[in-house]
């Protein structure tokens, strides 16, 4: 019951909390044979790294991943492969700063889980959140990165789409401008506004909201099941595991409440080699909880960090009303650093989707 894993063929562990000495996680379903190494991870990690620019928190880590177990060097390529067995990785922290929540250890900071934490456990770690801190999230990127070796032929990408009120103008995407500038932003006169934006949040110490746009490119039809296996539901409840996402949409989501029924269907032609083509993708790649093999598109919204300079109005552990602000250093948009996390939980359910698929059908 401690609800650390998920996943169901292709199964992650996570453990480790934000200012202990490790965290990492166990990933268990990884099929033999797949090529692995502490490279194939790093780079991942290092899209979601802390201290890359002035938007993100000035923690300095470098997230260097090591691998335990699960893997060894087959002799007759050379190359070192998965073996099939799970797959321990660990991730050291070396930058905490404990000392910076001391004036905050008795007091509950608003939109944090501080006080659900305390509701449940009667004890909770105030030394950055403990496990419901942002950077839990390190493993997920770690475990992505072998997911995708699980589905090599599917492309995942993720961009950030809306900080605050701002949203990118999608006439302007631009795949390759989401590695240019430090937003993971599609929209490079987007991209320029925000620099502005965030400026300002930042310097009042502040923070703000986003919305990150996943894309999976590649899977076939077929993957995922009726009612309760659904793609889209797996992917939904992976997105919302994520620390502060508080919504989530598949497709065109809660815009679809406003079209109509010719609007929202996704017509279809015959394709030149015999294979039906949709004309549209409102539906996000899935239907009936089925793949489609259009593009699988999601979206999730993640709430402004919590930990603020902004005084803000709160209790304590003895029930006394008091302020609270935090010092520290903190993502004035956790948004952005999101992206690579999104992506991985996408790799991760596309991948346990995969296997179970491969398991009932063959």
């Amino acid at each position: 019951m401690s609800h650390n894993t998920f996943g169901h063929l292709f199964r992650v562990t996570t453990f480790g909390e934000s200012h202990g000495p490790a965290l990492g996680c166990v990933i268990d379903g990884c099929p033999p044979m797949l090529p692995l190494t502490d490279a194939d991870i790093q780079g991942f990690l290092d899209k979601r790294r802390p201290g890359q620019s002035r938007f993100t928190t000035q923690r300095q880590e470098p997230d260097a991943v090591k691998i335990l177990s699960g893997v060894f060097v087959d002799e007759r390529t050379g190359r070192q492969v998965t073996t099939g067995t799970p797959i321990a990785l660990t991730i050291e922290n070396v930058d905490q700063r404990s000392k910076d929540y001391s004036d905050i250890k008795d007091k509950f900071r608003p939109g944090h889980a501080d006080i659900a934490y305390e509701a449940k456990y009667g004890i909770r770690d105030y030394r950055g959140g403990g496990r419901s801190s942002a950077r839990e999230t390190a493993a997920r990127v770690a475990a992505g990165a072998v997911a995708r070796k699980v589905v090599p032929g599917v492309t995942i990408r993720g961009a950030l789409v809306q900080v605050g009120p701002h949203r990118i103008r999608r006439e302007n995407w631009d795949w390759a401008e989401v590695g240019r500038n430090p937003f993971f932003c599609p929209d490079a006169d987007a991209a320029n506004l925000w620099e502005a934006y965030l400026d300002g949040v930042r310097k009042a110490g502040s923070s703000i909201g986003a919305v990150i746009e996943l894309v999976a490119e590649g899977a076939p039809a077929g993957w995922g099941a009726p009612i309760y296996g659904k793609i889209d539901s797996e992917l939904a409840g992976a997105l919302m595991s994520i620390n502060a996402v508080k919504g989530v949409e598949i497709g065109d989501g809660f815009a679809a409440a406003e079209l109509t029924g010719e609007a929202n269907a996704d017509e279809m032609r015959m394709g030149a080699d015999g294979k039906p083509v949709f004309l549209s993708n409102h539906a996000g790649g899935v239907l009936g909880g089925i793949s489609t093999g259009q593009p699988i598109v999601a979206r999730f919204a993640v709430k402004p960090t919590s930990s603020i300079l902004t005084p803000r109005r709160t209790v304590d552990r003895a029930g006394a009303e008091t302020d609270i602000l935090t010092k520290g250093r903190h993502d004035p948009c956790v948004g952005i650093r999101a992206v690579p996390v999104g992506e991985a939980m996408m790799a991760c359910v596309l991948a346990d989707a995969f296997l179970r698929h491969r398991g009932q059908v063959g």
